[in-house]
Formats: C-alpha cells, structure tokens, sequence
C-alpha cells in the first residue's frame, strides 16, 4: 500500500442501508478512495452481537457487500471484505481484551440500550464487542476512522487500548483519529423528525432503504410529517420541513437558501414530491448497479475472496508481532 494515509470502516449486514446511512456515511466512502487507502469491511460478526437467522445474515451479507459495490467503492482501489473471512480480528480481539477494563465497557451507551432492546439475550458478545471493533481499526493501524455520533464512544475505547498497549509493549499501535467528514448530514425519520432515521422502526413510512423503488420513495415523501406553517424555509421548530431540505440540499447539492427561493409561494405537497423524485433519481445508478452485481455471484465471490486475502496479509502481519510482544512462542 502506498504512503497514504489509511482509514478503516465497517458496516454491518442488517438489512438495506436507509437514506441516513447513504448519506451521512456510505456516500462518502467511494471519494476517500482518491485520497487515502481505505479498507472496507462488511462487519457480520459484530452482526450476531444479536440473534440472527443463519439463511437471512448470509444474504444480508452478500447484499451489503453489493451494496458497498453499488456506491462506488471500487476493489481495485480500495480493500473491501466480509470480517468473517479474516480470522485476524478474532485473533486480535482476544489479545486486545486483555489490556481491556470491565469498567470501560460497562460504560458505553450502546450496550446499555442494546441490553434494554434485547432483555432477553444479553450476551456476553453484545458486552465485549467494543474490544473487536477496536481490533478491526488496530488490525490494519489505521490512522482515520469515519464516525458518527453513536460511535464517538467506542473509537475512544479503542485509542485508549491502543495506548494501553503502546505503554505495557512499546509503542506499536498506530493511535486511531476520528474521520469527520466534510460532507453528510443526519437524516431524520420521516414520520418523527426529531428522531433519526432507523431500519427498525416500526412504522415503514419513516425510514427510506436506498433500493426503494422510484414510486414507494415517492409515496413515502408524501406521507412526510411536517407542521401547520405552509413556509418552506429553514428555522427552529420546522423540524419535519428541516430534514426534507437537509435531504434535498444533499442530493441536489443546493444550499438551503436556493430550496427556499426554488419552492417560494409552492405548497408542502408540491415540496414533498420534488424531494421524494430528486431522492429516487439520485439513487437510481446505486440500484441499476446493486441489480446487475447481486446478479453476478461469481464475481461478488472474487472480489471478496481478493479482498479477504489481502486483509490477512496485512493483518497477519501485525498479529504476528503482537504475539510476539506479549510473549506467545513462535509457532514456526
């Protein structure tokens, strides 16, 4: 790899990503490809931190890794993989739990609402999963890693372990940085718009899923809650109407100033359905493209089979020194 700089980022395989994870974080990753050297990983083992369906999480896997591809991560640019296929981070996160305090990760937020969402499976994995995305970032001594809010916390586990490590052996690890990135936005629900738009939500008018056909998009947009006011402009208290322009600013590259002037005079519903059809036109390649790769196993195979074996590589060889330094025997 050359002297760029490297970020690493995982996604799990929960489903179709929704508009909110397109564009505050997916969208964004293809240009990194240009400026840094990226490593890309679809994280399934972070997946059965909750129970899964064997049949469904494969799928859900292949789709994820489909979808990377449909956003414009390129293989030949970048290293994208599925985590199980590299046995590194299972390898390393047990080393990593070593230097690991139970105080620090009774702390994080995510296990706390995790455990009240999943009262009846708390693992010991949904506890200790910090720790492996900790060695998904160290494996690789990543120097960036994009993080939205609900991460901030764990990417501070991990520079402290990194740290931890570096004072016991030596400085080894190269101490991780947030990746804020210059462009992304949070997406709000569409039916509540002070809470951000989730996959899980129960209602499915709330959430968009970037494979949305161009008329459920649409229809969805449609049935976006808004408030009595009939001004399309951005302030306090317009919370539905704020996200819709956040959404349409993000996709048409308008600032909020020229959504205001465009839609002047123009009704809620006229606003709705001209952001409901920027969306679907602007998603429209990602789902040419998910269609024709999802549709070539063949070639999904090669590139995370390629992918894969060149993670181990630079993997194992950071694995291998940290066996050495906490005292392992050389096994050959």
């Amino acid at each position: 790899m050359s002297d760029k700089k490297l970020i690493f980022s995982g996604i799990q395989p929960t489903g179709t990503f929704t508009l909110g994870n397109y564009i505050g974080a997916i969208r964004n990753w293809a240009p990194l490809q240009e400026e840094y050297n990226c490593i890309y990983s679809i994280v399934d083992m972070h997946a059965i931190t909750v129970r899964q369906d064997p049949v469904k999480l494969r799928q859900n896997s292949l789709e994820a890794y489909a979808l990377i591809m449909a956003c414009g991560i390129d293989p030949e640019k970048s290293i994208a993989f599925i985590q199980s296929h590299v046995k590194t981070h299972a390898e390393l996160n047990w080393i990593l739990a070593c230097s690991t305090q139970f105080g620090e990760l009774s702390r994080m937020t995510q296990f706390k609402d995790k455990s009240a969402k999943h009262a009846d499976d708390v693992n010991a994995g949904l506890f200790t999963y910090p720790v492996l995305m900790a060695a998904d970032i160290l494996a690789y001594n990543a120097d960036l890693v994009p993080v939205g809010v609900d991460q901030k916390q764990h990417l501070e586990l991990a520079r402290n372990i990194a740290q931890r490590f570096n004072q016991k052996y030596g400085d080894f690890f190269t101490v991780p940085e947030p990746y804020i990135p210059k462009v992304g936005a949070k997406v709000m629900s569409l039916q509540e718009p002070t809470k951000k738009m989730s996959k899980s939500d129960d209602n499915p008018n709330a959430c968009i899923l970037i494979l949305d056909d161009k008329d459920t998009i649409i229809r969805k947009f449609k049935r976006a809650v808004t408030d009595s006011d009939m001004e399309i402009c951005y302030r306090e208290g317009k919370d539905g109407i704020n996200n819709l322009m956040t959404i349409y600013s993000a996709v048409t590259s308008k600032n909020y100033e020229e959504i205001e002037k465009e839609f002047a005079g123009k009704g809620y519903g006229d606003f709705k359905i001209a952001v409901g059809e920027a969306v679907a036109d602007h998603l429209q390649p990602v789902r040419d493209n998910f269609t024709r790769l999802i549709n070539d196993k063949a070639y999904l195979k090669e590139c995370y089979t390629k992918g894969a074996e060149k993670a181990l590589r630079i993997s194992q060889k950071t694995v291998s020194k940290v066996y050495r330094k906490v005292g392992f025997v050389d096994a050959r």
